[in-house]
């Protein structure tokens, strides 16, 4: 994966460098695993998220709840790596899981679209 100048800014900035660059390359391999290729806004989108969600984790900040029905028509697959990528990152709310998997279900719009 080929980082954007505006991604890899994103991935300076943040103060636990480390752990964030860890999660981007999870999150990486769990797209590559299912065949999920995200365009290059879409990465620096969400890489300026994994890096919020790490500051969030560290300092023990949440997010404000949202309702779930909102997500009911994300798919099980976004759903599951969201899962994944929140529980990498450590303990934060079930509410993570749900805005973080619009970012997995539009880059599965991508393959569809070229189809």
């Amino acid at each position: 994966m080929q980082l954007t100048e505006e991604s890899q800014k994103i991935l300076q900035s943040n103060p636990y460098k480390e752990e964030l660059q860890e999660v981007v390359d999870y999150t990486a391999q769990l797209l590559q695993e299912k065949m999920i290729r995200p365009t290059d806004l879409q990465w620096t989108i969400l890489i300026n998220h994994l890096s919020e969600m790490v500051i969030r984790e560290k300092e023990n900040r949440t997010i404000l709840e949202v309702d779930p029905a909102m997500f009911s028509e994300v798919s099980e697959e976004a759903l599951l790596i969201s899962q994944l990528v929140v529980d990498k990152v450590g303990q934060l709310p079930k509410d993570e899981t749900y805005v973080l998997s619009i970012h997995f279900e539009s880059a599965k719009q991508n393959e569809e679209e070229t189809k």
